[in-house]
């Protein structure tokens, strides 16, 4: 999720986790820290400063430990479109708590409802659930220039914090906001972007491959090796659009869950 076109959405338009007045890079952000988002396996175009670390491709937050350690997390495989993973999941099975900070609408609570259905009905090695506070992960207000973010596991643990700037989503309905959360969550249990390879896929724009490095992007056997139509981590949705799992979001999840 890469590009808010306009708040003004029509069906055709994609949105995602950062706004169109956001910079194409951030100047202010030197050049050995985008060295580093470089050569953990992420872009460095449209790099946005985040307390603690920094938002990269749209929606991703990597913290500056992360940066500092250069953890090495997996080879690329050399693809067109194919859903990818990080080397770091979520240890199972287990259940997965989530909150939702009482700052968020009151209508968020049956969004991440829908959430956790969409996930349960896998029937996963990981369940969720919801609960009033302190769940493993939370739901959180965000005033950033995205729309939302997320990071990934550590520890055997989802990362813990979903950021969502409500304001960017007023106006959509529930099944584009519940994709939304969806897919942040998919961040959150170690899932990359399905378009990871060519992001001008969902998003428009021109083609970007970064080639072969060491990264955390680890392709997920069975998955295809071309484009996958309507999967829900791909990295762009259009207004209005509805994601539920499609046949290969399934074989990724059980293949992981």
């Amino acid at each position: 999720m890469k590009k808010l076109l306009g708040l003004a959405l029509v069906a055709s338009t994609l949105f995602s986790c950062q706004k169109q007045e956001a910079p194409a890079n951030d100047t202010a952000i030197s050049d050995d820290v985008l060295a580093a988002i470089e050569k953990a396996g992420f872009s460095k175009d449209g790099v946005i400063r985040e307390d603690g670390g920094y938002i990269v491709e749209g929606d991703i937050f990597i913290d500056d430990a992360h940066l500092r350690t250069q953890p090495q997390w997996g080879t690329l495989t050399i693809a067109q479109t194919e859903h990818y993973r990080t080397t770091n999941l979520v240890n199972g099975p287990r259940n997965i708590t989530i909150s939702l900070s009482s700052r968020l609408p009151v209508a968020y609570v049956s969004h991440v409802d829908a959430v956790i259905a969409r996930y349960n009905s896998e029937n996963l090695a990981l369940t969720f659930s919801r609960v009033a506070s302190n769940g493993n992960i939370n739901l959180v207000t965000a005033n950033g220039s995205y729309l939302a973010s997320a990071g990934f596991p550590s520890g055997g643990n989802p990362f813990g914090e979903v950021k969502i700037n409500t304001r960017s989503l007023n106006g959509q309905p529930a099944n584009t906001i519940v994709s939304v959360i969806a897919h942040e969550i998919g961040h959150c249990i170690g899932f990359r972007h399905t378009d990871y390879m060519n992001r001008a896929y969902s998003c428009g724009g021109t083609p970007t491959n970064e080639g072969a490095s060491t990264v955390g992007a680890i392709l997920i056997p069975g998955t295809p090796s071309g484009p996958d139509a309507g999967s829900w981590m791909l990295a762009c949705i259009g207004s209005g659009v509805n994601r539920p799992f499609t046949a290969n979001d399934k074989i990724a999840l059980n293949a992981l869950y």
